[in-house]
Order: C-alpha cells, then structure tokens, then sequence
C-alpha cells in the first residue's frame, strides 16, 4: 500500500480530495511502474482537484499530470528498473490517474530519461509549464526571432510558463519585458531576469485600432482573450506570437489585419501531444539554457497533504513560480 492524492464525486456531482491509502493493482495499465519522487502543480492540476474542469473522465481518479521519479519495473526495453525518468502530458492525471501518487504505472512511450544535469526535483519545477514555455521559444526562434530585433514580451509572466519563459529568454540575452497584474512580484520577475515590467492593464483591453506602434519583436502568451488580441496588433513586422495558454479566456476578438499586413504569425504550442523527439529537444534546451539558480528562484515546495488548497489558489491566480510536490516516502 501506499498514499496517493484522490479525488471523489459523491452522488450530488460534487468532488472532494483526500490522501488514500492504495495498491498497485489499482493502477492503470501500462508497461513501466514508476516509484514518483517529485510532482508539480499546474493549471490542469487545479481543475483536476476541484470540479474535473471536463478533463477527468471517471471517479475515484488521481490527478497529477508530471511527474519524475525512478523506474522500479518495466516490460519495455526502453527503461529498466533504477532509470531516472520523466513524465510531462498525454492526458495523464486527466483521462487516466496521475503523479500525485507515490506510485505511477504508464506507457513506456509517455516518458522520457531524466536530462542530463537536471535532478528529478529540477525537472518538476520545469515541469510541464516550463516544456511548454521551452517550446514555445523554440518554435520563435524557428520562425525567426532574434536578439537584435528588439524586446519579447511574456505575458502571464509570474506564473509557471511565464517564469520559466523569462528565465530562460534572459539567459539567452533577450530583452525581456513581462506583464503581470500583481505589482508585489516585480522584483521576482527582474530577479527572473526581466528588463521590464509591464502592468497587465495597460495591455488588457481591447482596441478599436487593429494596429498598434510596432513594439515586440516577439512573444510568448500565456494568457490569450483580449490580451492576445491586443498583443498581436503590437506585434513588429514579421514577428511572431507564441500562443501557450488560456488564462486570460478562449475567445479572440481580434482582426486579421496584423496578419495581412504586418505579417504577423501566431503559433500554437501545445506540449500534451508532442513527439518524443520534440520533447527530448526541449528538456535538452532547457538543462542547457535555463540557468539553476534562476530555477531555484521560481521554486515553492510542498507536500502531498496541501494539494487541494493548491489547487484552488492556482485557479485564481494566486501561484507564484512554481510549485514543487515532494511525492516520495
């Protein structure tokens, strides 16, 4: 036996959180058994806790959606017991339970070995966030992006895509301006290595002018709603948007005018689904170009026990950096 973090839905539709005790046979199927060290606490990982947000299919269920720990079994030749390994996405601790347990059984084909360099601690405070925020660079700079072009702008700046976005952009010698609506997290964010603050009002708010005075010569959104539409009509020519999150809304009430003419490319990131190559990449990028000390900065521990109250705060907002899950025993 042993605890995990799992949710329940009672016959009114309502859920609840609480550490269990459970085994190994009732764990999904899968070919490599997982002894979990190091979870993290993500957006998806609130809703999880909470109503299911339409992510969680079926009850009892154990949220978590990364984890790294150490191979203690596997059928897969991949991996073998004592292997260091890394889960970020593939609907794990959504469709399927997850990392906020201290035992995970998976697919081979949804891990990846523990970057060299990186402890199994670090790679959670990466995390999925900071995957997504890694390749969302990657995929700037792929369209073009470079220093002299002037500032990049990481909207969402104090959460964990936007942390990870603007520690890593800095270290690369970008110009890194960063918007958040909490003005007590600036000096964070300069420590993180940003040149500028942004107020998230004054980037709000939707415009009747489809252009704005060309300012960003690139940038990565954790946001969207009126914020990504206002962004792209701020855009430098032939610059490009990374598109990486929803904390701001859905919608885009937005023109295609930046796109005619300014010719402006918004690129969607989406790290759930991403090949094995594409991830190895970008845990590649990240051991190399995120410095550990910045990371140490953005870093919050926490226990198992705290989870539901973690879940609620990520929710609105009130989660600074990123949140480290001590799992293990």
């Amino acid at each position: 036996m042993f605890t995990a973090m799992v949710v329940e839905k009672d016959e009114e539709g309502k859920t609840s959180a609480a550490l269990q005790q459970i085994s190994e046979d009732q764990l999904p199927e899968g070919e490599v058994l997982v002894a979990v060290e190091y979870s993290t606490v993500n957006y998806k990982d609130g809703l999880c806790l909470g109503s299911g947000g339409g992510l969680v299919r079926t009850y009892p269920h154990v949220p978590g959606i990364d984890f790294a720990g150490t191979v203690e079994t596997s059928d897969d030749a991949r991996y073998k017991a004592g292997d260091k390994v890394v889960l970020t996405g593939w609907r794990v601790g959504e469709t399927c339970w997850g990392g906020f347990s201290q035992k995970a059984r998976v697919k081979a084909d949804y891990l990846v070995p523990l970057p060299s360099g990186l402890t199994s601690r670090q790679a959670m405070a990466v995390g999925t966030a900071g995957v997504a925020a890694m390749l969302g660079i990657m995929a700037l700079e792929d369209h073009g992006m470079l220093k002299d072009n002037g500032p990049v702008l990481v909207t969402g700046a104090s959460g964990g895509v936007g942390s990870i976005a603007v520690g890593i952009l800095a270290n690369l010698g970008y110009e890194v301006a960063a918007v958040t609506g909490r003005p007590e997290t600036a000096d964070y964010l300069k420590r993180l290595g940003a040149s500028e603050i942004v107020a998230r009002e004054e980037i709000n708010e939707t415009t009747k002018r489809p252009l704005e005075k060309e300012t960003w010569a690139g940038c990565v959104d954790a946001v969207g709603g009126e914020m990504l539409a206002r962004v792209l009509g701020q855009m430098k020519y032939g610059a490009s948007v990374a598109a990486v999150g929803l904390a701001g809304g859905a919608a885009l009430p937005a023109t295609v005018v930046p796109f005619l003419l300014r010719g402006v490319n918004l690129l969607g990131i989406d790290s759930v689904m991403q090949p094995y190559e594409n991830r190895v990449r970008a845990w590649d990028r990240i051991a190399r170009d995120l410095p550990l000390d910045t990371l140490e900065n953005m870093i919050q521990s926490t226990k198992l026990e705290d989870l539901p109250q973690l879940g609620k705060d990520i929710l609105k907002g009130q989660v600074q950096g990123r949140v480290v899950v001590e799992i293990a025993p």
